[in-house]
C-alpha cells in the first residue's frame, strides 16, 4: 500500500513516501542520510504525548538516537518566540551543518522547523514527518517554511527543501474530525485547482476517506502530493504556476489574521471556506458557472465542513477591513493583489485583474448571512 512520490528539483529532489506504518521505519529511511547516528526532533506537546515513543522506538530500531523539543500545539507557535526557543535549543544541542534536523508534526511545526533548518549554522538538511492530513497533502512538500508576523501569515520565511518527506497515514487515525476534516480542505483544493476527475473521486469517496479506509487515504495523499510536486517541480519559488496552490488562501489569510490566528478558525477550515468565496467570485465576473460554486459548496457541506463566514464563532470584521486585510498577503505584487479564480472546476488560474468592488461584494453578501 506504499506510494512514492519524487519531487524533481535537480540536486534537491527527494522523495515522500506515503502510507500506513511509516514511523516504526523511520530509521532505516533516515540512516542512509546520517553522518551520525543522532537527529534533533521538534515537534509539539499533542504529537509528542501521541506519536513520539513511537518515532523514538522506530529511528532506535536502526540504532539512531534522538532528542527532542516538543513546543505547545496551534498556530500561534509560529512566532518570533517560539522561533527563537527552537534555534537555540539546536545550538544547545550541538546540531552541525551535515546533521539533520526532522519536523515532526503538523503544518506549524513543519513550517516552524523547516524555517530553522534553514536558518541554522546557515542551513541544515531537515526531514518532514507530517503527522496531520493538511501537512501530509501540502505543507510538508514543497519547501515552504516560514513564520507569522502580526501584519500577516508566513511573511517571514524562506525556501528550504525537505531531504525526506515520511507521510505515515496510521497517524491521521488519531486525529480529530475537525483537524482531519481541516486538512481535508486542502484536498480538495487540488481537485478544483487542476483535476476535474479528483474532485469527482472525492465527491465519490470522500466519506471513505473521512471514515478511515486506509487505501482511500493513501490514494487522496498520493494524488494530492503528486499534483504539488508536479507544481512545484516547474516552479519552485512561486513566480508562475505555483501561485495555483493558493486557491483560497487570499480569503483565507485575511480570515485568520482577523480571527487571531485562533482555534476560532484552523487554516484548512479558512482554505474551504476561501475556495467557495473564490469560486463564487469566479461565477459573479461571469468566469465560471454558477453551478460550480453550489457544487462546490455542495460537497464541503456534505462532509460537514465549514462553507460560509456564518461558519466561524465570534465577530467578524467588515468587508473593507478583510480587503485591507488580504493586501498583506505574499501575493502582492507591485501594489496588486493575485487571486487565484477559476473558469470551472479544475481550471483554476492567477489573475490580477479583479476589481475591488466585485471582491467587496462578495465578502459584504457572506458577512450578510452572519
Amino acid at each position: 500500500m506504499h506510494q512514492t512520490v519524487n519531487v524533481d528539483l535537480a540536486e534537491r529532489s527527494y522523495d515522500v513516501e506515503i502510507g500506513p506504518d511509516l514511523l516504526a521505519q523511520a530509521g532505516v529511511r533516515i540512516k542512509p542520510m546520517l553522518h551520525r547516528p543522532r537527529v534533533a526532533v521538534l515537534t509539539d506537546e499533542t504529537v509528542a504525548g501521541l506519536h513520539l515513543d513511537a518515532l523514538r522506538s522506530g529511528l532506535a530500531s536502526a540504532g539512531v538516537e534522538m532528542t527532542a523539543l516538543a513546543l505547545p500545539a496551534g498556530e500561534a507557535t509560529k512566532s518570533w518566540p517560539h522561533f527563537e526557543r527552537a534555534v537555540e535549543w539546536l545550538l544547545a544541542e550541538k546540531i552541525e551543518r551535515r546533521d539533520i534536523v526532522v519536523a515532526f508534526g503538523g503544518g506549524v511545526i513543519g513550517d516552524l522547523g523547516g524555517f530553522a533548518a534553514a536558518v541554522l549554522r546557515r542551513g541544515v538538511r531537515f526531514v518532514q514527518i507530517p503527522t496531520s492530513l493538511l501537512a501530509q497533502v501540502d505543507s510538508s512538500v514543497g519547501g515552504k517554511t516560514g513564520i507569522n508576523a502580526p501584519q500577516g501569515k508566513n511573511l517571514i520565511g524562506a525556501f528550504h527543501q525537505p531531504s525526506l518527506v515520511l507521510a505515515d497515514t496510521s497517524v491521521l487515525g488519531t486525529l480529530t474530525a475537525r483537524d482531519f476534516l481541516a486538512g481535508y480542505g486542502e484536498v480538495v483544493k487540488y481537485g478544483l485547482l487542476g483535476d476535474a476527475d479528483f474532485f469527482e473521486w472525492l465527491e465519490r469517496n470522500g466519506p471513505a476517506l473521512s471514515a478511515g479506509d486506509m487505501a482511500t487515504r493513501v490514494q487522496a495523499v498520493t494524488r494530492s502530493v503528486q499534483m504539488k510536486a508536479d507544481i512545484v517541480a516547474r516552479d519552485e519559488t512561486e513566480q508562475g504556476d505555483r501561485a495555483l496552490l493558493n486557491l483560497g488562501h487570499t480569503f483565507c489569510h485575511a480570515l485568520e489574521a482577523a480571527t487571531g490566528y485562533s482555534d476560532r478558525l484552523l487554516h484548512g477550515e479558512g482554505v474551504a471556506i476561501g475556495c467557495a468565496l473564490a469560486f463564487e467570485l469566479s461565477a459573479r465576473l461571469g468566469l465560471c458557472s454558477q453551478e460550480d460554486p453550489s457544487r462546490v459548496r455542495a460537497h464541503l457541506k456534505a462532509m460537514g465542513m465549514k462553507t460560509d463566514l456564518s461558519d466561524i464563532p465570534g465577530d467578524l470584521p467588515g468587508a473593507e477591513d478583510l480587503v485591507d486585510l488580504m493586501a498583506q498577503d505574499k501575493k502582492v505584487v507591485d501594489g496588486q493583489l493575485r487571486f487565484i479564480l477559476a473558469r470551472g472546476i479544475g481550471q483554476a488560474f492567477v489573475t490580477s485583474d479583479v476589481p475591488r468592488d466585485a471582491v467587496l461584494s462578495v465578502l459584504q453578501d457572506a458577512l450578510a448571512t452572519c
